[in-house]
């Protein structure tokens, strides 16, 4: 099994690994590209998002900065808004569904390091999918944790710290992020 196959599956990977560090820098050189095109020219700016994120929907609207690991993990579903300055570590699916709107400076992070410091020394990491349901609105500055899942219809709060899954139709908020009520 390869170190990327080994990444997309959740698996202990080295992260130093060839092929990986090549695909991070085609990202990275795309990511610079996209966010240095010319506001006016949307047409060649979601052209080169399109290579970077091929799996998004229909009338997926992203004000740039952005900033991911690979692209090819995240999937958009339609109508998505995604505001300035966000950042996706996808070294795992990161799914965010129809009609979901993210907030300036939302981090959405599937990965994570072994709690183990000499399996951390070795360059050894992880990842945990992060799904976001449709119809769910993410305030500015949140942080969604590895491994989250966020349902339908669903509100969290600026600034909320997401470490633990959150259910459909409420509103959640706080660090950490708790449910506060229904909606």
């Amino acid at each position: 099994m390869t170190e990327k196959e080994k990444m997309i599956s959740g698996q202990l990977y080295n992260s130093m690994d060839k092929e990986l560090a090549n695909e991070k820098i085609r990202a990275r050189l795309l990511i610079r590209r996209i966010n240095n095109t010319k506001e006016d020219n949307k047409e060649k700016r979601f052209r080169l998002l399109k290579k970077l994120i091929p799996d998004s929907g229909k009338n997926f609207n992203l004000v740039f900065p952005f900033f991911c690991d690979y692209g090819y993990n995240i999937i958009i579903g339609d109508d998505v808004f995604i505001n300035f300055n966000c950042i996706i570590l996808d070294i795992v699916n990161v799914s965010i569904g129809n009609r979901t709107l993210i907030g300036p400076n939302v981090q959405i992070y599937s990965a994570t390091h072994p709690m183990d410091a000499k399996t951390r020394a070795a360059g050894l990491e992880f990842g945990k999918p992060i799904t976001i349901g449709e119809d769910v609105w993410i305030g500015g500055s949140a942080v969604i944790c590895p491994g989250i899942t966020i349902g339908k219809r669903t509100v969290i709060g600026a600034g909320s710290v997401v470490t633990r899954d959150i259910p459909s139709d409420c509103f959640a908020a706080g660090n950490p992020c708790r449910v506060i009520n229904s909606i």
